[in-house]
């Protein structure tokens, strides 16, 4: 479970935590925030590129390939409507061409690019209290 509470700090702020593990998301000065932490577009984003690159480098270790490195850009554009993701992805390592395109293959079927692509639906309810 994922909970999100107002954060000491800053004017917006929010520190998000995940299990054991906690960060700080807010918005930039123009948007009334102190930019103490990624926005959540930014953490959106950020989810495409880890999981792309922790499922690339899960599947090259399982097939003992070369790879030593898998280095994930994100930048979107938000406009009319459409929220579009722009992702590049390069490979470090000796790989074949065969082992580049698989591995490229792959990156499509990481579990958040395939949530993306697939239907949401958010439910949302009043908490008691």
């Amino acid at each position: 479970m994922i909970s999100v509470r107002k954060a000491p700090q800053g004017k917006l702020a929010h520190q998000i935590s995940v299990g054991s593990h906690q960060f700080i998301t807010d918005v930039g000065l123009a948007e009334g925030g102190d930019g103490l932490g990624p926005d959540p577009h930014d953490l959106l984003d950020s989810a495409l590129g880890a999981c792309t690159a922790l499922t690339v480098m899960m599947v090259a270790r399982r097939k003992q390939m070369p790879l030593e490195d898998v280095q994930v850009t994100i930048s979107h554009v938000d406009a009319d409507g459409l929220y579009r993701l722009n992702r590049q992805i390069r490979f470090v390592g000796a790989l074949s061409a065969e082992q580049r395109d698989y591995l490229l293959a792959i990156a499509n079927k990481c579990p958040i690019h395939r949530a993306l692509h697939g239907r949401f639906e958010v439910e949302t309810v009043l908490a008691a209290g």
